[in-house]
């Protein structure tokens, strides 16, 4: 079973990480199968599973509940868990947010924001943390790039290194320049894991929904590996064709009795009205 030392040793030797998002075990199953890295379950299963309109409509009931189903598929795989919004506003909180979601099955738990204090309460009390700088979907009502000008990418740095300081695992970086990703990959010990932040971080992240083909939106950061939506999509009107026209079930789908059960069965209905 990896843990966070397994990809601090892949940092240090140039290895990439591979991080990519489920929501349930068979997806795990499979990406087990493909040979990702690590798993994120992330509050992002609000608007790709549940039909949230925002992630901060994601629970912490819905977290744990997810991470479960995950670990299930995925007994050995290290599993990154997110705190939902406002289930770490205390370090009180936070730390008993962060234990349902180990308890669930997650190997780390993951917030948004430069909390350094949040990231020393939370090591202190036995967790692995991984931070998450940059676009910050529960807090910014606009999803759009950050760190653009001189003066926010100085504070997304400097934010970065204080996190690192106080003890992170990882830290995401979403939606900033490649030149800033790069930089803070070599300033922190961390690993940084990458969405749409270039490719000179330690590893990369993707929504599975997104890589897969089942969102229909297409987005800068993500590129498509495969069209399971249209296949989806295009196997359900078969089947719904099949069943309008009588071709499904064929005999080849169907069971029967036994003979004398048949019989003995028909012979109990006799006389019946």
């Amino acid at each position: 079973m990896p843990n966070a030392s397994t990809f601090l040793d892949l940092k240090r030797r140039g290895e990439k990480i591979v991080v990519v998002t489920a929501y349930d075990a068979p997806t795990a199953r499979i990406e087990v199968e493909a040979g990702v890295d690590i798993i994120l379950v992330g509050d992002s299963v609000g608007v790709n599973i549940l039909g949230y309109a925002h992630e901060r409509e994601v629970t912490l009931a819905d977290m744990a509940h997810h991470i479960a189903a995950v670990r299930r598929g995925a007994p050995q795989v290290y599993i990154i868990g997110d705190l939902p919004y406002a289930s770490y506003d205390t370090i009180e909180q936070a730390i008993k947010s962060s234990r349902i979601l180990q308890e669930a099955g997650a190997d780390c738990v993951k917030f948004e924001g430069a909390a350094p204090e949040l990231v020393r309460a939370l090591t202190a009390a036995g967790f692995d943390v991984c931070c998450h700088l940059g676009l910050e979907s529960q807090h910014h009502d606009v999803k759009r790039r950050q760190g653009k000008t001189a003066e926010t990418a100085a504070k997304l740095y400097d934010d970065a290194l204080a996190l690192d300081a106080a003890g992170q695992k990882f830290i995401v970086l979403e939606l900033v320049p490649q030149e800033l990703a790069a930089r803070i990959t070599q300033a922190v010990k961390a690993p940084t894991i990458g969405i749409g932040a270039g490719a000179a971080t330690d590893g990369q992240v993707l929504v599975v929904n997104d890589l897969a083909g089942i969102t229909m939106r297409e987005f800068k950061h993500n590129r498509r590996y495969g069209a399971v939506g249209a296949a989806l999509s295009e196997a359900v009107s078969a089947y719904a064709r099949d069943v309008r026209a009588g071709r499904f079930p064929e005999e080849a789908h169907a069971f029967h009795m036994a003979d004398e059960e048949r019989a003995a069965f028909e012979r109990g209905r006799d006389g019946e009205a």
